[in-house]
């Protein structure tokens, strides 16, 4: 059963949930960032920017099946969902941003994956002013 937002554990204010207008959903979204988009590269991914015409910051995420079972695979969007939710201040406003898994994440977790995007961070915000 799905739980209302705002209902148990902790805050849910309007800024920290994830909704459907935060997400790239079609191929054709994913191949325009991929394609257009500024490159940054992290120790566990590559991270794709390109500026959007629209109010809100929208999020992909691409984990290829050379990246460990579908477990580890799960996780791994699960991780960088929950930093993208919680931590929307490290990415620029009015992008779609996708993170592509490299080859060997070796277990990342949230503070690890945390530390990586405030390594970019001035990257990320940088993007929107390259192109």
């Amino acid at each position: 059963m799905r739980r209302a937002s705002g209902a148990g554990g902790g805050p849910s204010d309007g800024a920290q949930g994830f909704r459907r207008t935060d997400r790239l959903k079609k191929r054709y979204e994913f191949r325009q960032v991929q394609l257009s988009g500024r490159r940054i590269h992290t120790p566990h991914f590559l991270i794709v920017v390109r500026p959007n015409s629209l109010e809100n910051t929208r999020l992909g995420i691409t984990v290829t099946k050379k990246v460990g079972n579908a477990v580890q695979r799960n996780r791994i969007k699960r991780v960088v969902r929950e930093v993208f939710r919680r931590n929307r201040y490290l990415f620029p406003a009015s992008h779609d941003i996708v993170f592509i898994a490299k080859r060997h994440p070796d277990a990342i977790g949230y503070d690890l994956l945390l530390d990586e995007l405030r390594r970019a961070a001035g990257k990320l915000r940088g993007a929107g002013a390259v192109r």
